[in-house]
Protein backbone atom coordinates (compact mmCIF):
# COMPACT_ATOMS: atom_id res chain seq x y z
CA UNK A 1 0.00 0.00 0.00
CA UNK A 2 1.44 3.42 -1.01
CA UNK A 3 1.60 5.84 2.46
CA UNK A 4 2.79 9.69 1.66
CA UNK A 5 5.09 11.43 4.11
CA UNK A 6 6.58 14.67 4.14
CA UNK A 7 10.09 15.60 4.16
CA UNK A 8 12.00 18.38 5.69
CA UNK A 9 12.71 19.95 2.53
CA UNK A 10 8.53 20.11 2.10
CA UNK A 11 8.05 17.88 -0.41
CA UNK A 12 5.80 14.64 -0.34
CA UNK A 13 7.27 10.84 -0.52
CA UNK A 14 4.94 8.35 -1.53
CA UNK A 15 6.34 5.02 -0.64
CA UNK A 16 5.07 1.54 -0.72
CA UNK A 17 5.07 1.35 3.22
CA UNK A 18 6.93 -0.23 5.29
CA UNK A 19 9.99 0.24 2.49
CA UNK A 20 12.12 -2.95 2.06
CA UNK A 21 14.71 -1.93 0.55
CA UNK A 22 16.45 1.21 1.82
CA UNK A 23 19.70 3.36 0.99
CA UNK A 24 21.08 5.84 3.24
CA UNK A 25 23.24 8.52 1.33
CA UNK A 26 24.19 10.76 4.79
CA UNK A 27 26.97 8.80 7.18
CA UNK A 28 25.02 10.44 10.35
CA UNK A 29 21.64 9.08 9.35
CA UNK A 30 22.99 5.71 8.53
CA UNK A 31 23.72 5.26 12.18
CA UNK A 32 20.37 6.23 12.51
CA UNK A 33 19.07 3.45 10.75
CA UNK A 34 21.10 1.16 13.08
CA UNK A 35 20.19 2.41 15.83
CA UNK A 36 16.18 1.91 14.56
CA UNK A 37 17.23 -1.86 13.82
CA UNK A 38 17.04 -1.65 10.22
CA UNK A 39 19.74 -3.94 9.59
CA UNK A 40 17.72 -5.89 6.47
CA UNK A 41 16.35 -3.40 4.97
CA UNK A 42 18.92 -0.91 4.78
CA UNK A 43 20.99 -2.24 1.70
CA UNK A 44 23.23 0.24 0.35
CA UNK A 45 25.30 3.25 1.76
CA UNK A 46 28.14 5.72 1.08
CA UNK A 47 32.01 5.24 1.26
CA UNK A 48 31.42 7.82 4.44
CA UNK A 49 28.94 5.50 6.51
CA UNK A 50 31.31 4.37 8.82
CA UNK A 51 29.02 3.46 11.51
CA UNK A 52 28.03 0.96 12.14
CA UNK A 53 31.96 -0.21 10.88
CA UNK A 54 30.13 -3.75 9.96
CA UNK A 55 28.10 -1.82 7.36
CA UNK A 56 30.68 -0.97 4.99
CA UNK A 57 31.26 -4.93 4.65
CA UNK A 58 28.44 -6.41 4.52
CA UNK A 59 26.11 -3.37 2.54
CA UNK A 60 26.59 -2.26 -1.00
CA UNK A 61 28.75 0.78 -1.26
CA UNK A 62 27.02 3.65 -3.90
CA UNK A 63 29.47 6.03 -3.56
CA UNK A 64 30.09 9.22 -1.87
CA UNK A 65 27.76 11.45 -0.62
CA UNK A 66 28.06 13.58 -4.07
CA UNK A 67 29.55 11.29 -6.05
CA UNK A 68 26.58 8.55 -6.46
CA UNK A 69 26.86 5.32 -8.70
CA UNK A 70 23.72 5.47 -10.08
CA UNK A 71 24.27 1.53 -12.11
CA UNK A 72 25.00 0.16 -8.62
CA UNK A 73 21.93 2.31 -7.10
CA UNK A 74 19.50 1.20 -10.11
CA UNK A 75 20.88 -2.73 -9.63
CA UNK A 76 19.86 -2.55 -5.87
CA UNK A 77 16.59 -0.65 -6.87
CA UNK A 78 15.57 0.79 -3.71
CA UNK A 79 11.65 2.02 -2.40
CA UNK A 80 13.03 4.46 -0.41
CA UNK A 81 16.55 6.45 -0.72
CA UNK A 82 17.64 9.30 2.46
CA UNK A 83 19.50 12.52 1.86
CA UNK A 84 20.50 15.63 2.98
CA UNK A 85 20.41 18.79 1.55
CA UNK A 86 23.63 20.25 2.66
CA UNK A 87 25.79 16.89 2.69
CA UNK A 88 24.39 15.63 -1.04
CA UNK A 89 24.57 17.63 -3.70
CA UNK A 90 21.65 18.63 -5.84
CA UNK A 91 22.21 17.38 -9.27
CA UNK A 92 22.41 13.81 -8.03
CA UNK A 93 19.01 13.98 -5.97
CA UNK A 94 17.24 15.51 -8.78
CA UNK A 95 18.61 12.73 -10.71
CA UNK A 96 17.60 9.89 -7.97
CA UNK A 97 14.11 11.24 -7.53
CA UNK A 98 13.24 10.58 -11.43
CA UNK A 99 13.28 7.21 -10.46
CA UNK A 100 13.34 6.77 -6.35
CA UNK A 101 10.90 7.99 -3.84
CA UNK A 102 13.50 10.23 -1.86
CA UNK A 103 13.29 11.88 1.63
CA UNK A 104 15.56 14.87 2.23
CA UNK A 105 16.43 15.96 5.51
CA UNK A 106 17.93 19.96 6.68
CA UNK A 107 19.50 20.55 9.65
CA UNK A 108 20.37 23.65 10.91
CA UNK A 109 18.67 23.83 14.61
CA UNK A 110 18.06 21.50 17.47
CA UNK A 111 14.43 20.94 16.65
CA UNK A 112 15.05 19.95 13.17
CA UNK A 113 17.12 17.17 14.60
CA UNK A 114 14.19 16.04 16.36
CA UNK A 115 12.11 16.70 13.32
CA UNK A 116 14.45 14.28 11.13
CA UNK A 117 14.31 11.25 13.73
CA UNK A 118 11.30 11.00 14.10
CA UNK A 119 10.32 11.67 10.31
CA UNK A 120 12.79 8.84 9.42
CA UNK A 121 10.85 6.67 12.43
CA UNK A 122 7.40 7.49 10.65
CA UNK A 123 8.49 6.86 7.12
CA UNK A 124 10.65 3.45 7.94
CA UNK A 125 8.06 2.08 10.15
CA UNK A 126 10.04 2.78 13.70
CA UNK A 127 8.25 5.38 14.91
CA UNK A 128 7.98 4.03 18.35
CA UNK A 129 12.15 3.64 18.46
CA UNK A 130 12.49 7.07 17.14
CA UNK A 131 10.73 8.97 20.29
CA UNK A 132 13.02 6.53 22.37
CA UNK A 133 15.89 7.92 20.83
CA UNK A 134 14.51 11.20 21.60
CA UNK A 135 13.92 10.97 24.80
CA UNK A 136 17.58 9.40 25.06
CA UNK A 137 19.68 12.51 23.81
CA UNK A 138 17.52 14.74 25.75
CA UNK A 139 18.35 12.83 28.63
CA UNK A 140 22.02 12.87 27.90
CA UNK A 141 21.58 16.65 27.33
CA UNK A 142 21.06 17.36 30.52
CA UNK A 143 24.24 15.84 31.94
CA UNK A 144 26.03 18.37 29.81
CA UNK A 145 28.52 20.81 31.55
CA UNK A 146 28.79 24.36 29.59
CA UNK A 147 31.51 26.10 28.99
CA UNK A 148 31.49 29.84 30.16
CA UNK A 149 30.87 31.68 27.49
CA UNK A 150 34.13 31.69 25.96
CA UNK A 151 34.60 32.68 22.07
CA UNK A 152 35.53 29.81 19.93
CA UNK A 153 36.40 29.52 16.00
CA UNK A 154 35.34 25.99 14.37
CA UNK A 155 37.72 25.30 11.27
CA UNK A 156 36.85 22.47 9.03
CA UNK A 157 38.94 23.01 6.03
CA UNK A 158 42.97 23.62 5.55
CA UNK A 159 43.69 25.49 1.88
CA UNK A 160 41.90 27.49 2.33
CA UNK A 161 41.02 28.05 5.80
CA UNK A 162 37.30 27.38 6.08
CA UNK A 163 35.44 27.99 9.43
CA UNK A 164 31.55 27.28 10.50
CA UNK A 165 29.29 29.94 11.11
CA UNK A 166 26.07 30.95 11.38
CA UNK A 167 23.25 28.61 10.28
CA UNK A 168 24.74 25.45 10.49
CA UNK A 169 24.13 22.77 12.72
CA UNK A 170 28.13 22.88 14.20
CA UNK A 171 26.92 26.80 15.25
CA UNK A 172 24.12 25.09 17.21
CA UNK A 173 26.63 22.47 18.71
CA UNK A 174 28.14 25.49 19.87
CA UNK A 175 25.63 27.07 21.14
CA UNK A 176 24.48 23.94 22.74
CA UNK A 177 27.79 24.36 24.73
CA UNK A 178 27.58 27.96 25.63
CA UNK A 179 30.72 29.13 22.99
CA UNK A 180 30.34 32.18 20.79
CA UNK A 181 31.40 31.73 17.78
CA UNK A 182 33.35 34.72 16.43
CA UNK A 183 32.29 33.94 12.66
CA UNK A 184 28.88 36.24 12.13
CA UNK A 185 28.80 35.03 8.01
CA UNK A 186 26.39 31.90 7.44
CA UNK A 187 27.32 29.27 6.47
CA UNK A 188 31.27 27.89 6.04
CA UNK A 189 33.28 31.15 5.04
CA UNK A 190 36.60 30.79 4.16
CA UNK A 191 39.13 33.28 6.00
CA UNK A 192 42.28 35.07 5.67
CA UNK A 193 45.25 34.99 7.85
CA UNK A 194 44.75 38.88 8.85
CA UNK A 195 41.35 38.00 9.55
CA UNK A 196 41.94 34.84 12.07
CA UNK A 197 44.28 36.92 13.85
CA UNK A 198 41.61 40.18 14.24
CA UNK A 199 38.89 37.36 15.35
CA UNK A 200 40.86 36.44 18.38
CA UNK A 201 39.05 33.35 19.37
CA UNK A 202 39.99 32.33 23.10
CA UNK A 203 39.66 28.97 21.94
CA UNK A 204 40.34 27.25 18.13
CA UNK A 205 38.73 23.84 17.54
CA UNK A 206 40.16 21.69 14.72
CA UNK A 207 37.91 19.37 13.46
CA UNK A 208 38.76 15.86 12.67
CA UNK A 209 36.26 15.93 9.56
CA UNK A 210 35.93 16.76 6.77
CA UNK A 211 39.32 17.75 6.91
CA UNK A 212 41.17 16.02 9.13
CA UNK A 213 43.31 18.15 11.36
CA UNK A 214 46.55 17.00 12.94
CA UNK A 215 48.82 18.43 15.23
CA UNK A 216 51.29 20.06 12.31
CA UNK A 217 48.42 22.43 11.56
CA UNK A 218 47.84 23.74 15.51
CA UNK A 219 51.30 24.77 15.06
CA UNK A 220 50.52 26.79 11.90
CA UNK A 221 47.33 28.78 13.75
CA UNK A 222 49.50 29.17 16.74
CA UNK A 223 51.79 31.60 14.54
CA UNK A 224 48.38 33.47 13.98
CA UNK A 225 46.84 32.88 17.37
CA UNK A 226 49.23 32.45 20.20
CA UNK A 227 47.22 33.50 22.78
CA UNK A 228 44.23 31.54 21.96
CA UNK A 229 43.87 27.61 23.24
CA UNK A 230 43.96 25.27 19.89
CA UNK A 231 42.40 21.59 20.08
CA UNK A 232 41.64 19.37 17.99
CA UNK A 233 38.10 17.56 18.38
CA UNK A 234 36.37 15.23 16.97
CA UNK A 235 34.22 16.77 14.22
CA UNK A 236 31.25 13.62 14.78
CA UNK A 237 30.46 14.79 18.30
CA UNK A 238 29.93 18.31 16.61
CA UNK A 239 28.36 17.68 13.03
CA UNK A 240 26.45 14.11 13.13
CA UNK A 241 22.91 14.70 13.82
CA UNK A 242 21.67 11.23 14.22
CA UNK A 243 21.66 8.89 17.66
CA UNK A 244 25.41 10.02 17.40
CA UNK A 245 24.15 12.76 20.29
CA UNK A 246 23.48 9.83 22.39
CA UNK A 247 27.54 9.83 23.34
CA UNK A 248 28.20 13.93 22.73
CA UNK A 249 27.88 14.75 26.00
CA UNK A 250 30.08 12.90 27.35
CA UNK A 251 32.60 13.40 25.24
CA UNK A 252 32.16 17.80 25.05
CA UNK A 253 32.33 16.96 29.29
CA UNK A 254 35.50 15.19 28.62
CA UNK A 255 36.78 17.45 26.26
CA UNK A 256 36.01 20.21 29.22
CA UNK A 257 38.01 18.41 31.83
CA UNK A 258 41.04 17.81 29.14
CA UNK A 259 41.65 21.58 28.28
CA UNK A 260 41.05 23.14 31.86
Amino acid sequence: MLYTFSDQLNKEVSISFPPKRIISLVPSQTELLASLGLQNEVVGVTKFCVHPAAWLKSKTIVGGTKNFHYDIINELQPDLIIGNKEENYQEGIYELQKKYPVWMSDIVNWSDVFSMIHGIGRITDREAGALDIINSINEAFASLITFSSQSVLYFIWWKPWMVAGRDTFIHTMLEKLNLRNVVTSSRYPDLGNDEIQRLKPEYIFLSSEPYPFQEKHIAELRELCPSSKIILVDGEMFSWYGSRLLHAPLYFNSLQDAIR
